[in-house]
């Protein structure tokens, strides 16, 4: 069994459990902490994490034909909902839930992985690098021809997340400065969708988690930073948060299996190799 210490994190008055891994067992191999385990395991919320989530289930699942794991997705908003109102059993969040949430759920966050926001276009634009500022003013819709910045003179097509994402929340707050978002920008449902509409429109501006950067897109720079895994680690590139599965209530079972899989080495390991950072 792993060996935990539980840290009291006060929030807005209200104390929130948060596990902290210390210590790590010697197993043969880290999916021997589901023997014995059986049953159903529902995750929704974050699509930041869908990658992450879908390798770890596939090595539960083929090891333990017992364990059903399902995934949805649905933004950080719907996994925190529904795991408060145990329709789920783990619920993915790319924002540390609110102390208004916790109290009301009796929410329990285990942060596995960190993972930054990057500005994207489309890899045949020839606009590389923005300042804050511009892209405060792109999205407030001040700025909407690419020739402003260098580009082509056409119009710029401004896309972002709906209002339960995470990386919404994470990229208005610490990239737009809690600024405006023009109401005609184009909503899209998840990291996926933005990359496939960038990637397909010439004109286009979105943002998207750094692990789902690849060569479909290409980030642009911000105040001179390029988004990857490294300038977010030494944290050159401020526009970072971290990935949370959380539970009502503390984990059991398989349910605490699979949190506990997720900081093993061969969890870590997973989240590494999707494009995250891990916490371990």
């Amino acid at each position: 069994m792993l060996a935990y210490i539980k840290k009291n994190i006060l929030l807005s008055a209200v104390c929130t459990l948060c596990l902290s891994l210390v210590a790590w067992p010697a197993l043969a191999n880290d999916l021997d902490l589901f023997r014995g385990q059986h049953g159903v395991i529902k995750i929704s919320g974050g699509t930041a994490h869908i990658p992450v989530m879908k390798e770890a289930a596939k090595q539960v699942m083929s090891a333990y034909p017992d364990i059903q794991i399902t995934i949805a997705g649905g933004g950080s908003g719907v996994g925190i909902k529904q795991v408060g109102e145990k329709m789920v059993q783990i619920g993915n969040s790319g924002r540390k839930a609110t102390a208004q949430e916790i109290q009301q759920y009796g929410l329990v966050l285990f942060k596995w992985a960190i993972d930054g926001v990057g500005v994207v276009v489309h890899p045949g634009n020839p606009v590389h690098a923005l300042t804050s500022a511009q892209v405060q003013a792109i999205y407030a819709g001040k700025i909407t021809n690419w020739k402003d910045l260098g580009g082509v003179d056409r119009a710029i097509n401004l896309y972002t997340r709906d209002e339960a994402s995470g990386t919404r929340e994470v990229f208005w707050k610490k990239a737009l400065n809690n600024g405006e978002i023009a109401a005609g920008a184009n909503v899209v449902v998840s990291n996926g969708a933005m990359k496939t509409a960038i990637a397909n429109d010439p004109y286009a501006i979105g943002y998207v988690s750094v692990g789902h950067i690849d060569t479909s897109v290409r980030p642009v720079s911000l105040d001179g930073v390029v988004p990857t895994n490294a300038t977010v680690k030494d944290g050159s590139y401020p526009v970072a948060r971290g990935l949370y599965s959380i539970t009502a209530g503390e984990p059991r079972g398989a349910v605490k299996a699979f949190i506990n899989f997720l900081f093993s080495p061969s969890g870590q390991q997973i989240a590494a190799a999707k494009g995250f950072i891990p916490v371990r």
